[in-house]
């Protein structure tokens, strides 16, 4: 189902890439366990792709592994982004072309304010995100601006996460369990914004449990089983599919 790109004449041949982010052949490990083996997916600019799985499926090491993250070890493979190899990129390399990050435990920084967290990540002179257009897409962030960062709410703290990425002016969002222990409530005004972040045309990979909440906001699915694809097409055949969301996701 997937076609690699030709990439045989170098980096300016990338151009015919079919997609914005594409992994091609990737294998990982965790010391000596294989972990990611030889999965394969495209992402098209603008689009939201949901990466799911039941637990252990490989989908966090997945994210790590094409954030060049040290852990897993990537052995083989290639990842591009807009024309660029990734997989020739340390982390922060990978993050300077135009890739950002958000783990599941948020990484907020102690000792700082809401401002001074996103300050800290933001480029100079910003591109395309202000700190005060932040705070028009993060309300709650504008309202605590003076508040240190890790005495937010859950829900707050996501959504600091979240600018702290957009403020590097980043292409691809990486986003790990952003509806974790969240309130329903929450994860809507999250995904209200994750819609409105997908209008300015960045393009998110997100991995969720809530499979459901996830395929209601994605354009695309890819199913991980055992740290290879079993299913990689639109969002609506897997809710449509109760065999396969029982198979692979439990629901």
């Amino acid at each position: 189902m997937n076609v690699k790109p030709d990439f045989s004449k170098g980096i300016n041949h990338a151009q015919t890439a079919p997609a914005f982010l594409s992994v091609w052949d990737m294998h990982a490990y965790y010391g000596e366990s294989y972990i990611v083996q030889g999965i394969s997916f495209n992402v098209h600019e603008g689009e939201i792709l949901a990466l799911l799985g039941r637990n252990g499926a490989g989908k966090t090491s997945t994210l790590r592994s094409i954030a060049r993250i040290g852990d897993p070890q990537v052995t083989h493979g290639e990842i591009w982004l807009d024309h660029q190899p990734l997989h020739k990129m340390a982390s922060h390399e990978a993050s300077q072309a135009g890739l950002g990050l958000v783990p599941e435990d948020r990484r907020i920084i102690p000792g700082l304010t809401v401002e001074e967290n996103l300050k800290l990540a933001q480029i100079a002179p910003p591109i395309g995100w202000s700190i005060e257009r932040l705070y028009d897409l993060f309300p709650r962030l504008g309202e605590r601006r003076t508040q240190e960062g890790t005495t937010l709410s859950g829900g707050e703290q996501q959504m600091l996460a979240i600018a702290r990425a957009l403020a590097r002016d980043i292409k691809v969002l990486l986003l790990d369990e952003p509806y974790e222990g969240l309130a329903p409530v929450i994860v809507d005004e999250i995904e209200k914004t994750l819609g409105i972040i997908k209008e300015q045309g960045i393009t998110t990979v997100i991995v969720e449990q809530n499979a459901v909440r996830a395929l209601q906001l994605a354009d695309r699915a890819v199913i991980l089983d055992t740290g290879g694809i079993v299913f990689d097409g639109t969002a609506s055949e897997v809710l449509e599919n109760a065999e396969l969301r029982a198979e692979y996701l439990a629901i």
